[in-house]
């Protein structure tokens, strides 16, 4: 008999949407208010690190260093956080990455109950942007979430909250660190992206159009025997 998970776990950026380009037009309206020249190549250095470490590597740039206090660095990026909200308020369904809908649809036509594990603060708001809320039976807090990935805490917490053992749960992420907190927690990782980097994943596909809910579904059960 086959063995179906009773949870989806989704990661958001990169699985559910792409938010990476606002982060970056967002550090760049601030790089250049202090005067200090980034591109989209610079810029992939700063994917999966905290805000204050990305300011650091900015102001690293400057031609002419200024010593700025813990106080004004905080208010930089809190100015740069600004931004990014304008600029997420653009979002929406079109920003939904492909194939996302339907695996989405055929979730919730199963029965089985659907999670977001996000890193990001402004998880629900972007959910609400892109109309996907009505499908989530949970949402973590990002707030309250005390270990960031690769720590297994953002899946666990969605698991505990709906009851769920983590070995009945599926985690879905694009990042390395993703895939390894999925691991970690003891529940089925799916990584969407280059097996040069998430290698470590149970079951991978290159990209959002490859994710079909019944392979899936027989990719657990196979791990499950």
């Amino acid at each position: 008999m086959r063995q179906s998970p009773k949870l989806f776990i989704y990661d958001l950026d990169g699985v559910i949407t792409d938010t990476a380009e606002f982060h970056y037009l967002g550090w760049k309206k601030l790089a250049d208010e202090l005067g200090i020249t980034i591109d989209r190549h610079f810029n992939e250095q700063l994917k999966g690190i905290n805000r204050m470490d990305s300011l650091d590597r900015i102001l690293e740039q400057s031609a002419s260093p200024t010593e700025f206090s813990e106080e004004e660095k905080i208010g930089l990026a809190t100015r740069k956080n600004g931004y990014y909200l304008e600029l997420i308020e653009s979002i929406d369904p079109s920003h939904i990455l492909p194939g996302i809908k339907d695996l989405l649809e055929a979730n919730k036509q199963s029965g089985i109950k659907i999670a977001l594990g996000s890193a990001s603060k402004n998880a629900s708001r972007i959910l609400d942007k892109l109309e996907l809320t009505g499908y989530f039976d949970y949402v973590v807090n990002a707030a309250e979430i005390t270990n960031g990935k690769p720590d297994p805490e953002t899946f666990t917490a969605a698991a505990d909250a709906l009851g769920i053992a983590y070995g009945d749960c599926v985690g879905i992420e694009d990042a390395a660190a993703g895939v390894e907190a999925v691991n970690r927690a003891g529940m089925f990782s799916v990584g969407v992206g280059d097996e040069a980097h998430l290698a470590h994943a149970d079951y991978l596909v290159e990209n959002t159009q490859q994710l079909e809910f019944q392979q899936i579904l027989q990719e657990f059960d196979k791990k499950q025997k």
